[in-house]
């Protein structure tokens, strides 16, 4: 078990298909800085992300912990698919202990969604989180707790098309929001059927582009809303007082 004093700061990496975001919070998750950015680089390999978010924090000011979010599926540290950022390159890959080993500093890494859903849920009830931007990402959460990750982005919707297809960033510059708001509306109504959750969050860079109307039960998120996740990622054993399966992946010295 490991969990955040509270005059820890976190540093917390979003990794996206477009850009690698990251920031410092307090172990409230509170923003100790503005976020900083870079474009992902591409061809966007471990080797070339890794450098990228090393030279992106290098002038941050201090550190305890890392928390990671990435646009893939990730299990003990690994990951295993990263449809978003050149997928041969990223078959079992201990980014988690790479990052550690760079910066030195202990990390977590999980799936981005489930990072912005740790931050933006509530922590009442079954809760899920969706995230629209270059790809389609979710998070399930009961009671605050993050349950085990689902890649639904990839299950098929629509003509042999999965959800990145059908509503990403591609879909979404193809077609135009008219087109993408019907998607939208048609996945929301097989959310509800599927999952019957509580409370839907929509979050991400395109979430804005949605022009009809929303259930009582479905919320706009930004991003900003769901940093706090990078902290919640450190407090889950001291808030459930449970093992999460969430290793602490500590930096190897040289």
């Amino acid at each position: 078990m490991d969990t955040i004093k509270q005059d820890e700061a976190i540093l917390t990496i979003d990794i996206g298909g477009s850009h690698i975001k990251a920031t410092i919070l307090n172990a409230a998750g509170e923003l100790k800085q503005d976020y900083r950015k870079v474009v992902t680089p591409s061809p966007a390999t471990p080797e070339t992300v890794l450098e990228a978010i090393h030279a992106l924090v290098k002038d941050f000011p201090a550190y305890d912990k890392i928390s990671v979010g990435f646009p893939g599926y990730v299990r003990n540290g690994i990951v295993f698919t990263a449809p978003n950022l050149s997928n041969p390159n990223w078959k079992n890959i201990d980014l988690g202990q790479r990052i550690s080993n760079s910066l030195q500093k202990p990390v977590r890494l999980v799936n981005d969604a489930d990072q912005l859903g740790l931050g933006v849920a509530s922590g009442k009830g079954f809760e899920l989180v969706v995230t629209l931007g270059t790809g389609f990402g979710t998070a399930v959460l009961m009671d605050g707790y993050l349950l085990p990750h689902l890649e639904l982005a990839h299950h098929p919707i629509s003509k042999g098309r999965d959800y990145d297809e059908y509503v990403g960033n591609k879909a979404l510059e193809k077609d135009g929001d008219e087109k993408w708001n019907k998607r939208i509306g048609k996945i929301i109504e097989i959310l509800k059927t599927v999952f019957n959750y509580d409370r839907l969050y929509i979050c991400g860079g395109n979430a804005d582009k949605i022009s009809f109307k929303l259930d009582q039960n479905i919320s706009i998120a930004t991003n900003k809303d769901g940093i706090k996740g990078g902290a919640r990622l450190w407090l889950l054993e001291e808030r459930y007082h449970i093992t999460t399966n969430l290793p602490v992946l500590a930096p190897a010295h040289s």
